[in-house]
């Protein structure tokens, strides 16, 4: 169940808003209109499709900057006798499970505390300012397919920046003045690098969910990787599943929901399967 949370107001967010309003009506009124014509059928096609990339983006950004990342409830205590439940996380000083001194609670594996938000988050991925909210457990899928149409409308209107130069006629160029000049060079240093940004981000997220890892995960991860070959050990991330099911459990089974906000597939976020799970099912199968 997704929770909404209140929002205040993020000079952050009102950054983006301000640079998504910019580009979809740079975009519309002038890349697709001075190539195309919005009254021609092209126009009329590429300014519906991006509209309806841009309306897909604002939707997604606005649940992912209200949806609450995952508390941890108070009444939580981890259960260390419970057979189905084989791996818990301990501190790595003293072997305790991890218990957060600041919200006087247990924490359940992969969450973490955010000082920012002054709380512990279920599967705290990172604290995002450009959302000025927590990318966790019930949002994480909300801010991937955000990132995705996000990708995909940069990309498309730099495509239309770069067409729209590309046809224009040295005597429209003339008649078109400072404003459009403007512009196009305004879009052009805003399209560019966040273009190149976006798509170094997707692919990180990508690569995450392959390996069922957040940020936080990742970065703890070098250094059990260099702390287990220093020890003459193997390490390998204990929830990762194998590929395809690292996908699912964070876009859910059904595919044709992977680049839709849907997080019926989730769960409560205060357990997790891991590879040890997988080990214990294929050992009592075979016996």
């Amino acid at each position: 169940m997704k929770m909404a949370r209140g929002c205040r107001f993020s000079l952050y967010v009102t950054v983006v808003v301000s640079a998504i309003a910019f580009i979809y009506f740079s975009t519309v009124f002038v890349f697709i209109d001075r190539w195309f014509g919005l009254a021609s059928s092209p126009g009329m096609l590429n300014a519906a499709v991006f509209t309806a990339l841009a309306i897909l983006c604002v939707s997604n950004y606005r649940l992912a900057i209200y949806t609450d990342p995952g508390r941890v409830p108070a009444s939580f205590l981890p259960d260390i006798e419970d057979p189905d439940n084989t791996i818990h996380e301990i501190k790595r000083k003293g072997g305790d499970l991890r218990y957060c001194q600041k919200c006087s609670l247990y924490k359940p594996p992969r969450a973490h505390h955010c000082r920012v938000c002054n709380r512990c988050v279920l599967r705290m991925d990172h604290h995002c300012v450009w959302m000025n909210n927590c990318v966790g457990h019930a949002n994480y899928k909300v801010f991937f397919v955000f990132v995705v149409y996000a990708v995909i409308a940069s990309l498309y209107s730099l495509v239309l920046l770069v067409g729209s130069l590309a046809t224009e006629s040295d005597e429209d160029e003339q008649q078109s003045g400072d404003s459009y000049r403007t512009v196009y060079i305004i879009s052009g240093l805003l399209l560019v690098p966040l273009s190149l940004a976006l798509t170094f981000f997707l692919g990180w997220h990508i690569y995450l969910i392959l390996q069922n890892k957040t940020t936080i995960e990742y970065h703890e991860g070098v250094r059990a990787m260099w702390l287990a070959e220093k020890g003459g050990y193997l390490y390998s991330h204990p929830y990762d599943l194998g590929a395809y099911e690292n996908i699912i459990s964070v876009l859910g089974p059904n595919v044709l929901c992977w680049l839709f906000p849907t997080t019926g597939h989730i769960g409560s976020g205060l357990r997790y399967r891991s590879a040890f799970d997988k080990i214990a099912k294929a050992t009592a199968s075979s016996q």
